[in-house]
């Protein structure tokens, strides 16, 4: 019995050294199994002989109640730390009983120091991780505020400029001609949402409470809008009744509006932009193209919006590629059409 315990301890610690394996689990069950064992030698009228085994189940069982003092969660730290640092106070009853009741309390009594000190070993290393993960957090958080103060200070009040140039521009005495006063209208409901974006933006860098979800961001409701507005003309093709899961909505508009800009950016040559938002089963597909022209080394399409836009289309359980067409580009997204809790009803 002893050697199955001695092995169950070496094959909990081995487990709890993988990624996969929680340590309190681990720790939990190489505990019970030295403590159930340790049981069963007065119960059973047993007598343990062999120390080796002893010694070698000792050992892991101290390396788990060190490791589950400083990695298990706080409402499982008491007892994933307490029963392998008790099974190894009371292991030596295996080789003492019966005996002399006092020599069994001061062996239990000495060999509990050991346990005691992987323990604390254990909650001091768990201390130095919590104050190293607090000195990240603030020093991320200072990081936030000071890029939320430039962008307030100056990205947004260079956008302000822009706002003020073009409504000043609107209001010139003397009618203007049809295609600049569009073109002064579109500046001026760019930099309007341009102003609504950093406005959001420097509220979750704030990290400000109810900022950090999605459903103040527009969404597939208002494509309309960025398409109708938008130069070269676009072409809007969308499942009509199309209901979405906030977040995946959220993130449809923001791959139109990354796909957009950089048509601007580098495609100004194109005369014609398509964006199509279908329903496709339980997913959604969108997709941009225009006429632009492909890939080459002086536009470099495809730069860190696409590849932000690519993993958060990863989080959510979808994909984004980007590409030439023949003549021009493409940006095409796939994304979950519903929750994972409405397809679970579904099914």
């Amino acid at each position: 019995m002893d050697m199955i315990a001695a092995l169950v301890a070496l094959g909990a610690m081995t487990a709890a050294l993988l990624p996969r394996t929680p340590v309190p689990r681990a720790a939990t069950t190489a505990g019970t199994t030295s403590l159930a064992i340790t049981a069963c030698h007065p119960l059973l009228g047993r007598h343990g002989e062999t120390t080796l085994w002893i010694l070698a189940e000792a050992l892991p069982l101290l390396a788990l109640a060190l490791l589950a003092a400083r990695h298990a969660p706080a409402p499982r730290t008491a007892i994933s730390t307490g029963l392998p640092a008790a099974a190894v106070a009371l292991i030596l009853i295996r080789t003492l009983w019966p005996g002399e009741p006092s020599l069994t309390v001061t062996a239990c009594a000495a060999w509990s120091l050991p346990a005691i000190a992987a323990t604390g070993t254990g909650l001091y290393m768990r201390s130095l991780d919590t104050t190293r993960h607090r000195a990240v957090a603030d020093a991320k958080r200072a990081q936030r505020l000071a890029l939320a103060r430039d962008l307030h200070d100056y990205v947004a009040h260079d956008i302000s400029g822009i706002l003020v140039q073009a409504q000043a521009a609107r209001l010139a005495p003397g009618p203007l001609p049809p295609t600049v006063a569009d073109a002064l209208r579109r500046i001026e409901e760019a930099g309007q949402r341009a102003m609504a974006a950093m406005d959001r933006t420097v509220e979750m860098l704030h990290d400000r409470p109810g900022t950090h979800d999605d459903h103040h961001l527009p969404g597939t409701e208002s494509l309309e809008n960025l398409v109708s507005g938008f130069s070269p003309p676009a072409n809007l093709a969308m499942t009509p009744g199309l209901d979405l899961p906030r977040e995946t909505s959220a993130t449809v508009y923001r791959v139109v509006t990354e796909a957009l800009t950089n048509v601007h950016r580098h495609a100004r040559q194109a005369t014609r932009v398509d964006v199509t938002v279908t329903r496709e089963g339980a997913t959604v597909r969108v997709r941009i193209t225009d006429d632009g022209g492909g890939f080459s080394e002086t536009t470099g399409r495809g730069g860190y919006g696409l590849a932000g836009l690519t993993e958060r289309a990863e989080l959510l359980g979808g994909s984004l590629s980007a590409g030439p067409t023949p003549g021009g580009w493409h940006v095409t997204a796939v994304l979950p059409a519903e929750t994972t809790t409405t397809a679970e009803a579904e099914t």
